[in-house]
């Protein structure tokens, strides 16, 4: 395999896995060409590469800069923008964790905390906050399980996987 299929096949399978981190497959396609570029690359590049139009670049690229994922940089006598991406795939684990947590978790619970508080004088106002607690519950669960991802370090997260295994 050269290492233009190797690429390509990367940019392909990241692009497929993001999507079930909740990001486009667009998106993570520049992310993942960001990635593996050893120099930041313009848009007029990302475009060429993955043959895509200039809007879909430019809307995917600001999302990427949103999540943390990537980020700007200005060349000296360039009026052009370059991008590169963070290369340490346990701070964009970390940061896909903190995105999602933010985008996702965060306003069910702020949903569910006011949908607590109702009045309970009948058995379909007991049964839809029974439902709401437990609903919560694992809604917490999450938030937790996110949290301790988003504050781990490498060898505390490598270490609480390997105990599953055992």
């Amino acid at each position: 395999m050269t290492l233009d299929e190797a690429r390509n096949r990367f940019i392909q399978s990241w692009g497929t896995l993001a999507t079930q981190w909740g990001i486009n497959r667009t998106m993570a396609q520049i992310h993942a060409l960001l990635m593996i570029s050893p120099e930041p690359i313009d848009t007029d590049a990302i475009m060429e590469t993955l043959q895509i139009s200039r809007g879909n670049a430019n809307m995917n690229l600001r999302d990427l800069l949103d999540w943390g994922l990537i980020y700007k940089q200005l060349k000296l006598g360039e009026r052009r923008e370059f991008f590169y991406a963070e290369k340490d795939v346990w701070k964009i684990a970390r940061q896909v964790a903190k995105e999602r947590r933010r985008r996702e978790i965060t306003p069910v619970i702020e949903v569910l905390e006011e949908l607590k508080v109702i009045d309970t004088d009948s058995p379909e106002a007991r049964e839809f906050q029974k439902v709401i607690t437990d609903i919560s519950k694992v809604v917490g669960f999450a938030d937790n399980t996110l949290n301790a991802v988003i504050k781990a370090e490498e060898n505390w997260l490598m270490s609480q996987f390997l105990k599953v295994f055992r």
